[in-house]
């Protein structure tokens, strides 16, 4: 039966209000809450089955003389309370002393609530939360869960770089059956283009999930929410976490969905560094929608395509320190020539130049991923260098040349927003921009 512990409990947001205190069982705050209950102390031991957490306004305990409230507390222990928790300030001024020694000594978690709160309200939150079925371990399937509030809050929360506190951002993921075992590494996952779209009222992890995250390694945290599937995903320990899930989801991902993965974060980094890889594949997946790609994709069926924070890591440092006006620069102080022939031509030489820098100027694969021959990649390769001026295998001009050539694709992201160019002049060209290195008379194969 799904559960949360009592300190979990604690640490939701409807009890902060009460201003909680702690007095007594503080060994006993890992118990399973399986439900809340109200009652009026003295009498209601008798009535529960076990993990139940009491609220009581105190006026049962106010009447009852020091021995009955021993009494009381002993008969909430054996029936298996999980926690009493009573409300200090009116009917009970302040906790006895006769509850809180024997709570101490059977070690059951007793906490005063030094602030009014309705009841009902506390009731109805943790036992909501404690009715939304796990996600559980996503190795045996991503279960539907009817009530999908403490996912989407605590993912919600993440994608919006609210800090909620390591308390109730781990009370948040319990509430959904999400734990991050030890030893595991976390990654963000935001996908888009998925069989029935998910909205923000799909149930979470909603079906849509199942095809998706179903075959992972691993556990997952996932909501249905914003026009998309957003998940956090611990990975048991592996040398290389991001190209595990990813080689899984290129096999197993709906045709035609597009994946993001973020970077892969230690187990003990903490809630904030996991709210940072979500970001970062939330990011990442706006840039795979909207950016065109910098190489062709593969030909043939339709198939998922599953992209990385690393793999966009220019892409996202580019829009982080810049926009439209710095990558135009970016972009005309660089590659001007190119795109100046580009506009008088058919030609594809910056698309060339960067998927050439982008696989270590290997003209094998540079050929192999633009389709052409070897012959044809060199006649391009010797084309770029003469308006360039410099051979782009020197790793000195490389970083330059792939900002730029990443600066280029992104300005063509923007709706309606022509190609940059550059208008040079022949002349003008090798007046503006000296050679860094005389091209070679001929090049080897």
């Amino acid at each position: 039966m799904p559960a949360l512990t009592v300190r979990e409990v604690l640490a939701l947001d409807v009890l902060g209000p009460a201003a909680p205190l702690l007095l007594a069982g503080r060994g006993g705050l890992e118990r399973a809450v399986r439900r809340v209950r109200t009652a009026e102390v003295p009498e209601g031991g008798a009535a529960l089955s076990g993990g139940e957490l009491l609220l009581t306004d105190g006026h049962g305990l106010a009447r009852a003389t020091p021995q009955r409230q021993r009494a009381c507390v002993r008969e909430l222990a054996g029936c298996g309370a999980a926690a009493l928790f009573a409300e200090v300030g009116r009917a009970l001024p302040r906790m006895p002393a006769a509850v809180t020694a024997e709570a101490e000594r059977l070690g059951l978690p007793l906490v005063a609530l030094r602030r009014v709160v309705p009841f009902a309200r506390v009731a109805e939150a943790v036992n909501s939360a404690i009715g939304s079925p796990p996600i559980g371990p996503v190795a045996r399937g991503v279960r539907e869960s009817p009530n999908s509030e403490p996912a989407r809050a605590l993912i919600g929360a993440l994608l919006d770089e609210v800090d909620a506190g390591r308390a109730e951002a781990t009370a948040r993921a319990a509430a959904a059956g999400f734990r991050v075992p030890d030893g595991h590494r976390l990654l963000g996952l935001a996908a888009r283009g998925l069989p029935q779209a998910p909205s923000a009222r799909t149930p979470v992890p909603s079906r849509t999930a199942v095809p998706l995250l179903g075959r992972l390694p691993g556990t997952a945290l996932a909501a249905a929410v914003r026009g998309g599937l957003f998940a956090l995903l611990a990975v048991p320990p592996a040398p290389d976490p991001v190209r595990t899930v990813r080689a899984v989801l290129e096999e197993t991902a709906p045709p035609g969905s597009v994946v993001a993965l973020g970077p892969a974060v230690p187990s003990g980094a903490g809630w904030n560094r996991y709210g940072e890889s979500l970001r970062e594949a939330a990011a990442t997946l706006e840039l795979a929608v909207s950016v065109p790609p910098a190489e062709p994709r593969r030909s043939g069926p339709q198939r998922p395509y599953v992209a990385t924070a690393r793999a966009f890591a220019l892409e996202r440092e580019l829009t982080r320190s810049g926009g439209r006006e710095r990558w135009s620069r970016l972009a005309g102080d660089v590659l001007g020539p190119l795109l100046e022939w580009e506009s008088r031509h058919a030609g594809d030489l910056v698309r060339t130049l960067e998927v050439h820098l982008r696989h270590g100027c290997s003209p094998t694969r540079t050929a192999a991923l633009l389709h052409i021959g070897r012959q044809s990649l060199y006649q391009r390769l010797e084309r770029i260098e003469g308006l360039l001026g410099f051979v782009v295998a020197d790793p000195e001009v490389q970083a330059e040349l792939l900002l730029a050539t990443c600066a280029h694709r992104l300005l063509q992201a923007v709706p309606g927003t022509p190609a940059v160019v550059t208008r040079f002049t022949a002349a003008g060209t090798a007046a503006a921009r000296p050679l860094r290195r005389p091209v070679p008379g001929g090049r080897t194969g």
